[in-house]
This record gives structure tokens, sequence and C-alpha cells, in this order.
């Protein structure tokens, strides 16, 4: 793939997500929205209209066909992420795909595998990993600020009101907390321990099928340990410690979100520190799409393709261990058979 000066986007599925998105897309230099892909025209040229995109279609595959649009931000169902990506990369367009990259780790190989070799970038839309104050804690990390990192405790839940037509109450569309916000946990403590060699967890599934809350303990194989939780039905605290040797650190309420972190380490004054943010905060991802693509690489060194696919087999244990498989694999197994 060339080398690019201005990146000119296209966005496919144009629902909240991608809105945030939109929003913050101007923060980034050398980027441009140039093109919208919805299931009616009346939402795209609603949403085009807004944000200044001049090519409004009422398919995805026209966004992947435009040739005024170098890279793709997927902000479709998860059920979706994995067919959209391919569609994308087949048209030779470079990738962001919004979180969950897919709903598998052998549909996130599948586009891993294409898009390397097809030569174009790709990369899972983990934007929490893009934020000023996550960038701190990995510098604070690498300057041994609290020795080795030996474990995470780190939570992502939220209650909300049970409606099984509701996405998140959908088996069909990938629904449950897992996919939609335990991701969020299990992406940091890869980002900070590794690939785990032991995946310990349980779940409570609700009436629709879909895991409402679930703890999970994962273990590395320095003798690094993670327990995280996540939940749709039950309010938690959204906060996110790390443990080292030397001290610890605290990522404030909603971690995920943050703009502050308090240092803690035996006989010292705490420090806390702030980062604020810029607009809402989906530019930093967008703007790691860009430095990528003008520096001629195919994926991003802070958001890894293989460690997408490492914390997908992670998943996928968990919900083996829960019994939890969505109707859309065995949708695609059959017609693998």
């Amino acid at each position: 793939m060339p080398t690019l000066s201005m990146v000119r986007w296209g966005i496919l599925g144009l629902g909240n997500i991608a809105r945030q998105f939109a929003k913050d897309l101007p923060r980034v230099s050398d980027s441009r929205l140039v093109a919208v892909g919805s299931r009616t025209q009346a939402t795209a040229d609603a949403f085009g209209a807004e944000f200044g995109a001049p090519h409004r279609y009422a398919s995805y595959a026209e966004v992947a066909r435009d040739p005024d649009v170098d890279a793709i931000y997927i902000a479709t169902p998860h059920t979706l992420h994995h067919e959209n990506a391919l569609l994308c990369l087949n048209a030779g367009k470079a990738v962001l795909v919004e979180k969950p990259f897919a709903v598998n780790a052998s549909q996130a190989r599948a586009v891993v595998a294409t898009a390397r070799a097809r030569g174009l970038f790709a990369m899972e839309a983990v934007w929490t990993r893009f934020l000023p104050i996550i960038v701190r804690l990995r510098e604070m990390i690498a300057e041994g600020a609290i020795g080795e990192v030996r474990m995470v405790q780190a939570d992502f839940g939220f209650r909300t009101s049970f409606n099984p037509t509701h996405r998140l109450f959908d088996p069909a569309l990938g629904g449950g907390a897992l996919l939609d916000v335990g991701i969020y946990p299990v992406s940091l403590a890869s980002m900070l321990l590794g690939t785990p060699s032991n995946i310990v967890g349980l779940a409570h599934l609700g009436q629709t099928g879909v895991d409402e809350q679930a703890g999970m303990v994962l273990s590395y194989p320095g003798g690094g340990l993670a327990v995280l939780s996540t939940a749709i039905r039950t309010t938690t605290p959204q906060e996110a410690l790390i443990f080292g040797t030397e001290g610890y650190i605290r990522i404030h309420s909603p971690w995920w979100h943050s703009t502050r972190l308090t240092l803690s380490r035996p006989q010292q004054e705490d420090e806390v520190m702030e980062a604020p943010l810029q607009g809402i905060g989906y530019q930093y991802e967008a703007a790691e799409v860009v430095r990528c693509l003008q520096a001629g690489r195919m994926e991003s060194d802070v958001m890894p393709l293989d460690e997408t696919v490492a914390v997908m087999t992670t998943l996928d244990e968990l919900r083996r261990q829960w019994g939890l498989r969505y109707p859309t694999e065995d949708e695609g197994r059959r017609t693998e058979e």
C-alpha cells in the first residue's frame, strides 16, 4: 500500500460510535471524511450532511468501492465486523475495525491473513489504548515507576434495563457483557502482562442466553495475574489498578475513558497525574492510523494484529467455559461444512 499524505476516510455503520468518531475526526491532521455508508439512503444523507461527507451511500459495498476512499472505519454491529472488514480489504482499503475485531479468533485470523496477503493496513479500534492517560501509563511502566508489573485488577460494568430485543441482550448480535465492555479489561491486561497461560472464568447467563455478568482470572508465564470483571446488569466502579513490585497505579473511574491516574509507592507521597482529553477521544486512534499509513506501516505497534487475535482467543476460551456461542458462529460452521 503506498504511503499517504492525506487520508480520506469512509465510515460503515452510522450509529452512535460512528457519530463520536466523526465528531473527533476533524481534530486529526491530514484526515478528511469523504464517504459514509448505511443500510438506508436517508440515514446516509443525514449523517453525511451533518459531518460534511460528500459521498453518501445506501450500501457498505459502495463505500468500499469508492476510489476516493483510502481508509474505512467499520462501526457496524459486532457480528458484521468480519464480513465488512473482508469487503473493504478485498476492495483495497485500509481498515480500522471497531472492537471487537470479530466475534471469535477464527474470524479475526481470517481478517488479519487477508490484510497481510493484500499488503493493507488493519487495526482494531481499541480507542482506550491511545488515550493520553494510557500513553502516560505505558511510559511510567517502561520507566520502572512501580517496578515489575505483577497484578492487574480492572472492571467495566454497568446496569441497563433488561430488553430482550436490544442488541446487548441479543445473541444473534453478539450480545452480552464480554464483547461489548469485557474486552476492555482483557485488552488492558494483555497490554500490561501479555498472553495468558491459564484462563478461568465464571459468568451468569441471563434469560436470552448472553453473559450478563462475569468474573475472570488470567495467569501468565512469569507469575503475573489479572483479576477482571464485566457486566451489563450490575453497576461496578470502573477502575483499574496495576500492582508492581515497587508500588501501584490507580487509573481513576472511568478508567477506559480517564484523564487521571495516581502513583502510590511505599514511604512516598502519592503522585496524581492529569492528561486532559481533546474532544471525546476517538481522534487518537484515528491519528494512529494516519501515522501508520503515512509511514507505510501495515499495522500498529501499539495495537498489533497478533495481539488482537490473542485477545480474541482469550475471549473464545472464556465463552467455551461458559457454554456461550453466538448463532452466527454456528451458521458460519455449517457454511464451511
